[in-house]
């Protein structure tokens, strides 16, 4: 049986098609910006989410750590989710990089609601810093989506405040796909989207931040001070450009296995699965299991790897090379570690 891995999008190798663009890639000097593939993959990046211009980044991180960056000043206030990445996972790098003051908030199923963010923008009083951004995150950590309504009003009322927007899009496209919407929608609601081709675009590396021209002239500078200037970037940014013209158009399959793999592990004793917030390619199991601590290395010596829990509550994750067969085996092997651990 092949190796399973459950733990993450972000676990998928580049297709053999993305291999061989990468090995024949035409190559310059991305700082130079003569680069022709990374120039080539901002261009079709740009096109692909309705802005002026992008700006290819080694990750995600430094993607949200740049609009951060470009967007504000230092001892100005950000409001975000306190379950966003940039919140939770990105090394409290708001601070240290860019002097930010993060706002969090917290929201039921972590969907925004932009009455209470509208509460939370601070005054004018001199003893408080400026609320000069909103940070949104779409689809969520959490694999639920935010609706287009949520995000045409929090668009509505920033602007009203004259407060800039931006978009932590490292599952973007799942959430467009889910939505049903052209993946433009949810970005015209925003002044800035750093969009993920590493997850499960299967990419081998690397981000797209998109916003105005002027924006991205500014986080070009910026990235050069991060220590993300790099050179020959087109040997990444071709599978980057397969990423986004052709791998987009698959995520739809890793949503209904994650369906079908909520519905395998709802019929396990003792395994509930809240199948509404199954809404792309992440599937949240509750395993009510007094031994539920064995469960990593007993699949793990069954060549299959999920992400490392701490409480009832497992996480897998779908993607490119997971198949629906792949899932049911899984299913059968959590029925088995059950049925002979739990159940003596």
């Amino acid at each position: 049986m092949k190796a399973l891995d459950f733990r993450s999008d972000t676990v998928t190798h580049p297709t053999p098609a993305m291999r061989e663009a990468m090995f024949r890639a035409e190559v310059g000097d991305d700082v130079y910006q003569d680069d022709p593939t990374t120039n080539r993959l901002e261009e079709i990046a740009a096109e692909m989410l309705g802005m002026e211009a992008a700006l290819f980044v080694p990750s995600g991180t430094m993607g949200n750590q740049l609009a951060l960056m470009t967007h504000t000043r230092r001892g100005d206030e950000a409001i975000v989710s306190i379950n966003s990445h940039i919140f939770e996972h990105e090394v409290g790098a708001a601070a240290g990089l860019s002097g930010l003051n993060l706002h969090p908030l917290q929201f039921p199923d972590g969907i925004y609601d932009a009455s209470q963010i509208e509460k939370a923008v601070r005054s004018t009083d001199i003893h408080e810093p400026p609320t000069t951004l909103i940070c949104l995150e779409n689809a969520l950590a959490n694999g639920r989506v935010v609706p287009l309504k949520t995000m045409q009003d929090i668009q509505k009322m920033a602007k009203e405040r004259d407060i800039l927007l931006h978009m932590d899009g490292a599952r973007l496209f799942n959430a467009a796909i889910a939505l049903g919407l052209d993946v433009k929608q949810l970005t015209a609601c925003v002044d800035s989207v750093s969009c993920c081709l590493s997850k499960g675009l299967c990419a081998p590396i690397g981000s797209v931040l998109c916003g105005s021209a002027e924006f991205i002239l500014r986080a070009r500078k910026n990235r050069k001070m991060l220590g993300g200037g790099m050179r020959q970037t087109g040997i990444l940014a071709a599978a980057g450009i397969l990423s986004l013209t052709e791998m987009t158009k698959r995520l739809k399959e890793d949503h209904e296995n994650a369906r079908y793999l909520a519905e395998l592990l709802s019929r396990i004793p003792g395994v509930s699965v809240d199948t509404e917030s199954v809404q792309i390619n992440m599937v949240f199991a509750t395993m009510d299991w007094p031994e539920l601590d064995q469960l990593q290395p007993w699949l793990e010596e069954k060549n299959v790897r999920i992400g490392a829990y701490t409480g009832p509550e497992v996480r897998f994750v779908t993607h490119y090379g997971v198949t629906a067969e792949d899932v049911e085996h899984l299913a059968g092997l959590l029925a088995e570690f059950h049925k002979s651990r739990v159940s003596g």
